[in-house]
């Protein structure tokens, strides 16, 4: 059962913040709200936690996982950014974008696309994650609350239409940490911007992808 830890919108807590850090550090995986939809997350450099985000979304480890930074000043500590794309991001960071980037060497293999060796990394627009963020001095996973299908085959119902409620009840015994700021669940994914090349281009259109499409 998962300890759930309420929490202010706009003026997050310190005491509790840092609750759920000393949670994070120990190794626990969390549901909680950002700019798009609820997800499940961890500490970037907890192993065993980012394990257990790949089982609970059922993710190969050829399927990268994204995480949030707190600023753009941090994105190039994890990932090779161009002037090019660099131009790009400082006019759309912090928002509801995923950039698709090289990875550098502080990037665990696991997290990464193991052939392209690239990562996905936010910046969102949000003030829990950026006081989670700042508080723990590391990245923290980020990964849709999507579950993959039911074992019968049917796939579950989409977390997105599940009431706050009805969605804490759902991933209860599969978390360690529920962040409860008292908002619903929205239905927008993040716009995922590939900028690995030298021709950025948006491959999934999603929360905001309209503002991106003027600077990509």
């Amino acid at each position: 059962m998962a300890t759930v830890y309420t929490i202010h919108p706009d003026n997050p807590q310190t005491r509790t913040v840092e609750e759920i850090i000393a949670a994070l550090r120990d190794g626990a995986v969390m549901l909680y709200p950002t700019d798009t939809v609820y997800a499940i997350g961890c500490d970037l450099n907890s192993k065993s936690a980012v394990e257990r985000v790949r089982q609970i979304k059922q993710l190969s480890n050829d399927k990268p996982l994204t995480f949030l930074c707190p600023s753009l000043s941090n994105v190039a500590t994890y990932a090779i950014v161009s002037d090019p794309a660099y131009r790009i991001m400082r006019h759309l960071i912090p928002g509801s974008y995923t950039f698709l980037l090289p990875a550098t060497k502080l990037v665990p293999k696991l997290v990464q696309n193991p052939k392209r060796k690239t990562t996905g990394i936010r910046v969102p627009n949000h003030k829990i994650c950026a006081a989670l963020l700042n508080t723990l001095g590391n990245p923290i996973i980020s990964t849709s609350a999507h579950l993959p299908q039911n074992g019968n085959g049917r796939s579950a119902p989409a977390e997105a239409n599940l009431s706050r409620v009805e969605l804490f009840d759902r991933l209860d015994n599969i978390v360690d940490a529920i962040v409860d700021d008292g908002s619903e669940p929205e239905d927008e994914v993040s716009t995922i911007i590939d900028m690995t090349t030298d021709e950025p281009e948006i491959i999934r259109q999603g929360k905001g992808w309209e503002a991106a499409v003027a600077w990509v």
